[in-house]
């Protein structure tokens, strides 16, 4: 072992194309025989005692195989989880439900040399330590294991799995994130958490008119020639912002048209099932927490706070605080923290798309939502950010971003929203869209990078 890594398990960075095959060459299983057995050439299909794994579970791995094929269009994120994938650590695919984690599970099994797929709430698996040894001794070098959170003490198995079989690399996935959120921080160095999140509005574009726009790097927002040129070769996009924003940033809404009773079932399994279950939240509390969405869902997006909340719900401030703590590892909402000193460090309260509009029409919440969308694209950055708050409740720019001080609205904000202020960079991001010296398209936040 070097620098912590195997030998064996060396990174696919410099992968060239979306074919190259993975694991790399030298781990392919034609060429190694574990205890004399040399195991099959056919991928997920293995000649086994009657023990483990059994008919269904590879049944299954076959199925998810074949399937790889039907999704030619990957997400952007394919490709980093593959440069992973040699590493000595396992990997798990973390993001709301509905967001393709299955997917993409099934387009790495399709394109690797030694893989086995198997998913917990589908097939019975009595213990998953003996079924990734049993895999690993005819070959299996990467284990895929769809809905984790399904099997009982996962986090102990797994724990495991790195720890005695040190030739296995294992992908998870869950729709339960509270839980895999635990997991992950109890395995730390053993597993590397990655977010798969909702479509961004350059995804969107890409899996609905396949088209691959260039992204903006956020520093390019300040310069006004290259944002004119920028939007001269992309805003015949901003027609379909509209779609997007309420609902199109999931791949299973694509196409549809009514997609809102698909996004309510959702909440309700979020709030039913992992708040539950999970995090051993009571039948009372679910009660709470679905009269707290409703109260922020019909509220504008100034002054929801923890406070606010307590005093409109009739609610303990310790317990909305849990509630939003959960409610944003489920990947419902969102919070950002204030900027500056001398005034109450509560974090601003906002819903990831397009859940506000399950308590208000498109019209009387576009405002709430344009600033839903700007903090969940720039949140995918990767970088710090803030909401501004004054001391005295006066009216401030809603975000800092680096350097840039950004307000979001329509076309009717104006320059007296920064006055003040003496910050070098300012943008006003507009729906309908602008620009100027001053203001740019909303739909851009959504193409940074």
């Amino acid at each position: 072992m070097i620098n912590g890594k195997s030998p064996k398990h060396r990174s696919v960075k410099n992968a060239k194309n979306d074919d190259a095959e993975f694991p790399p060459p030298e781990m392919d299983p034609r060429r190694i025989v574990y205890a004399g057995v040399q195991p099959s050439t056919r991928l997920g299909v293995l000649t086994v005692r009657n023990d483990t794994p059994n008919e269904e579970q590879r049944e299954l791995s076959d199925r998810a195989k074949q399937e790889g094929i039907n999704y030619p269009k990957k997400r952007f994120i394919y490709e980093e989880i593959k440069r992973h994938l040699g590493e000595r650590i396992f990997i798990a695919l973390v993001g709301p439900r509905g967001v393709g984690k299955s997917t993409l599970l099934k387009q790495i099994h399709h394109q690797a040399k030694a893989s086995f797929y198997v998913s917990l709430d589908s097939v019975r698996v009595t213990d998953l330590f003996e079924l990734s040894k049993e895999l690993m001794k005819r070959g299996i070098r990467l284990l895929l294991i769809d809905e984790v959170h399904a099997y009982p003490n996962y986090g102990n198995e797994l724990k495991k799995i790195y720890d005695f079989l040190p030739g296995l690399q294992v992908v998870v996935t869950s729709s339960s994130a509270i839980s895999l959120h635990n997991t992950t921080y109890d395995l730390s160095r053993r597993m590397r958490l990655m977010l798969v999140p909702s479509l961004s509005f350059r995804e969107f574009i890409f899996f609905t008119r396949d088209i691959k726009v260039q992204p903006i790097p956020l520093p390019d927002l300040t310069d006004t020639e290259r944002c004119r040129a920028y939007y001269g070769q992309n805003m015949h996009f901003e027609p379909i912002f509209k779609e997007y924003l309420t609902g199109g940033n999931y791949p299973f809404t694509l196409g549809q048209q009514d997609t809102l009773p698909q996004f309510r079932n959702m909440l309700d399994t979020i709030i039913e099932r992992d708040l539950i279950r999970v995090s051993g939240m009571t039948v009372a509390e679910s009660f709470e927490v679905g009269k707290m969405l409703v109260f922020i869902g019909r509220s504008e997006t100034e002054g929801i706070s923890y406070s606010s909340i307590s005093q409109n719900c009739q609610i303990a401030k310790i317990k909305v605080q849990k509630y939003v703590d959960l409610l944003e590892k489920a990947f419902v909402m969102r919070r950002v923290l204030p900027k500056g000193t001398n005034i109450t460090k509560e974090p601003k309260i906002l819903f990831a798309l397009p859940y506000r509009l399950l308590f208000k029409s498109y019209d009387d919440a576009i405002g709430a939502l344009r600033e839903d969308f700007f903090v969940d694209s720039v949140s995918r950055l990767g970088i710090r950010f803030d909401y501004l708050k004054g001391t005295r409740g006066e009216k401030t720019p809603d975000y800092l971003v680096s350097d840039i001080v950004c307000e979001i609205g329509g076309r009717n904000k104006g320059r007296s929203q920064f006055k003040g202020l003496t910050t070098k960079h300012k943008i006003i991001f507009t729906q309908p869209g602008m620009l100027d010296e001053m203001r740019r398209p909303l739909f851009f936040a959504g193409m940074l990078e």
